[in-house]
């Protein structure tokens, strides 16, 4: 049966790829690099900061990453205090699971201060007590750890869960966990999403094809077939 739904934070439970295009781009300038937005999604979207980093300026020393990310990041959440809103439908299907007793999780590459900071704005902080941080673990997405540890936390086997993610990074995790996965194309075209193994992509939670899915796999697992 359905127990579990783990969700993507950036740009799953609220879209904040904008800000953060923007905040990376106004920050690099500083080091002599331009970027534009298609650059941003191959290279950034769905990545760790360490990674991109990395791949971006590899001459910085480890220190001088860390102080760079930290200080993009600080950047983003002085950006972002009063103007995060939830993605559309969001509230309704936190609704839908509580009613179902489903267990919940938020699984994500962002840094913790920036999960917990966001969480606490949208007022999701004790509807998502499991927090699973890839920063901590050996590997971030698009490796499946992240969604395996995931469903360590809640009690949970794949294929009793469903994951919601933007990024074809994010789905590539979950997928790569065996989790039935359910694309946001709040970021990515929806047949990027497709492309990488997601069994349905919305535009956002309010979509009436996803609660249709959600109703009938919720029906079906229920039945235990």
């Amino acid at each position: 049966m359905l127990t579990a739904l783990l969700f993507d934070l950036d740009g799953t439970l609220v879209n904040t790829d904008p800000i953060h295009f923007q905040t990376w781009k106004d920050i690099l300038k500083d080091y002599g690099l331009t970027i534009d937005r298609p650059f941003y999604e191959a290279n950034f979207s769905g990545r760790t900061n360490a990674a991109i980093v990395q791949d971006l300026l590899p001459h910085l020393t480890e220190l001088e990453g860390r102080q760079l990310s930290n200080q993009k990041e600080a950047e983003f959440r002085s950006r972002t205090a009063g103007e995060l809103q939830p993605l559309a439908g969001l509230s309704e299907i936190l609704v839908w699971a509580n009613d179902r007793q489903l267990n919940q999780a938020v699984v994500t590459n962002a840094p913790q201060e920036n999960a917990e900071f966001m969480l606490q704005v949208l007022g999701l902080t004790q509807q998502f007590e499991t927090v699973v941080l890839a920063e901590t673990l050996e590997r971030a997405k698009p490796d499946p750890l992240a969604y395996q540890v995931g469903l360590e936390r809640l009690g949970a086997t794949a294929n009793c869960a469903i994951a919601f993610e933007d990024s074809p990074s994010g789905i590539r995790s979950a997928v790569g966990a065996g989790i039935l996965t359910v694309g946001i194309a709040s970021t990515h075209l929806r047949e990027d999403l497709y492309a990488v193994g997601a069994t349905l992509v919305v535009p956002d939670f309010g979509d009436r094809a996803l609660n249709e899915f959600l109703n009938d796999t919720f029906s079906r697992l229920g039945a235990g077939s």
